[in-house]
């Protein structure tokens, strides 16, 4: 019986063990490109509307476009979101902070009237470990997901969305 307990705790070991080694493998950065990429930058905007919203858009262009790889979205300031294709030449990565974000919160003694409201949102962790100049590009090359980290991003003056249109002479 003592045999027997000793095997089933080292099988339970063994699986979990092959279980993290898994994981640990599948979030590996590559060494090289996958595409050709221009310099990187990013841009925070502010709505000019109280509650319209803010954040910041991570701009990466593209020099060559190789059919073979789909990239997917990109990690960058501890926060993921999906790329977008602007044109052949350039992707956008969107992502809102919570500034300038409109609450829609309801305050009331009946707790029926509060059921609409919703719960907030835990901030995701990113897998990397990013510097503040660094974004990881995830892509997918057949059936396999991949990363790649692109240095030097660097920060473009901020826009802000007026109101209204200014008053003309």
């Amino acid at each position: 019986m003592n045999l027997q307990k000793r095997i089933s705790i080292l099988f339970l070991m063994f699986i979990l063990t092959m279980s993290f080694s898994q994981c640990v493998s599948t979030m590996k950065l590559q060494d090289k490109a996958p595409l050709e990429f221009g310099d990187a930058h990013y841009q925070n905007w502010v709505a000019g509307v109280k509650g319209g919203g803010a954040g910041f858009n991570l701009f990466i262009p593209i020099k060559a476009n190789i059919n073979k790889v789909v990239l997917d979205s990109v990690y960058f300031k501890n926060k993921k979101t999906k790329l977008e294709y602007v044109n052949d030449s350039l992707l956008v990565g969107r992502f809102k902070t919570e500034m300038n974000q409109k609450e829609d919160i309801i305050m009331s003694n009946e707790p029926y009237a509060e059921y609409g409201n919703k719960a907030p949102q835990l901030p995701e962790k990113i897998p990397f470990e990013l510097k503040e100049d660094e974004c990881v590009i995830s892509y997918k090359e057949g059936e396999n997901t991949k990363y790649y980290k692109l240095s030097n991003v660097f920060k473009k003056q901020s826009e802000f969305y007026p109101r209204a249109q200014p008053n003309k002479p």
